[in-house]
């Protein structure tokens, strides 16, 4: 009869971790907001401030700013789409901020959380008067890497003779970010995953190969991946480096799938044109320099030969707020839902 007792007791400790397992599984919802950058925007309460666009949509010049990134975006991407295109004017890039909140239902009510955001381009054709959807993840941020590398992993080697890694670093992170992409949320506004293109590593040499692809450029192979292309791998992301025409430094191209196969020629242009004028204005040493990267290349922000773009933009501020997001998602998000959030993703699987 003990047996017994204790064989029930199992069961139905089990079940009702199933019972919350698959409560919190149902319960993770996402919502988007869609926001137009345009001049006229102004970041809202809400917005991750450390993102590229909210950055220069501050201070004094933030029309002039925003005006200025804008046209090296249009200009850039119709220098790339040059075919059918003489006066280099054809197609006008529009760029929508998606704000992504993720909601956690539990015993103390239903709590909409900041998660992610990132830019999305759509891109106006004028001679076909016809609109083409581009791709998302330009300026992927998200509260949860701000923790991870603002406030865990400085934490983490305060004190220690040499820089080492926690274990587990951002499993989290990853399994929230597939969760969302994988989520009907995801799949009813975008049809294409995104690519999340950044800077190639300070730390990190590249080797440029044969191989020349039509639009992306030649590609650059490195053999030893950072600490980044590891926390994105977590996210299910592949990278590849590749550095278009006229450009003068690689970048780095994270996607899940097939790069070369899965996103049309003008998606990846938006993406390219995006990303390389944010890139030119936040890391001027390594995108506008004024030489270009060679076979062998390893790109350094102490290099003195680079020209600024006419854009204002406050790296300083930049960090000092990556910590403070780091910590408000500290506050409000890891240390309040620690237990849900670990069981969920000890069991988390798509």
């Amino acid at each position: 009869m003990k047996a017994n007792i204790q064989e029930e007791t199992i069961l139905n400790e089990n079940q009702d971790i199933e019972n919350t397992l698959n409560t919190i599984k149902n319960d993770f919802t996402f919502t988007l907001e869609s926001t137009c950058l345009d001049a006229n925007y102004h970041p809202a309460s809400q917005t991750r401030l450390t993102t590229n666009f909210a950055n220069l949509a501050r201070g004094d010049n933030r029309q002039q700013n925003l005006r200025n990134a804008l046209n090296m975006i249009n200009n850039r991407f119709n220098a790339l789409a040059h075919l059918d295109n003489p006066k280099g004017d054809r197609y006008h890039v529009e760029l929508e901020i998606i704000t992504v909140t993720m909601s956690i239902d539990d015993k103390n009510g239903i709590n909409n959380l900041p998660m992610i955001e990132v830019l999305k381009t759509n891109i106006f054709d004028r001679k076909t008067n016809q609109h083409i959807e581009g791709i998302a993840g330009n300026n992927f941020s998200s509260y949860v890497r701000d923790y991870d590398f603002s406030v865990l992993l400085i934490e983490y080697n305060k004190n220690k003779s040499s820089f080492c890694v926690p274990e587990n670093f951002g499993d989290l992170h990853g399994k929230l970010y597939k969760c969302f992409v994988s989520s009907t949320t995801y799949k009813d506004y975008f049809k294409m995953s995104p690519i999340i293109c950044l800077s190639v590593s300070s730390n990190k040499t590249y080797t440029r190969t044969e191989y020349q692809h039509p639009v992306l450029g030649y590609e650059y192979l490195q053999y030893q991946y950072s600490l980044t292309d590891e926390y994105f791998s977590k996210m299910g992301l592949k990278v590849r480096f590749f550095m278009p025409q006229n450009s003068v430094a690689p970048m780095a191209f994270y996607h899940s799938g097939d790069l070369l196969a899965d996103y049309t020629d003008l998606g990846l242009i938006s993406s390219i044109s995006t990303m390389e004028t944010f890139q030119k204005i936040y890391r001027p040493e390594i995108y506008n320099a004024n030489s270009v990267a060679g076979k062998i290349y390893q790109p350094s922000l102490k290099h003195e030969d680079y020209s600024l773009t006419r854009v204002v933009y406050d790296r300083e501020e930049r960090s000092r707020l990556a910590v403070e997001q780091g910590k408000y998602a500290e506050e409000h998000f890891i240390t309040p839902y620690k237990s849900v959030l670990e069981q969920w993703s000890a069991n988390f699987a798509l």
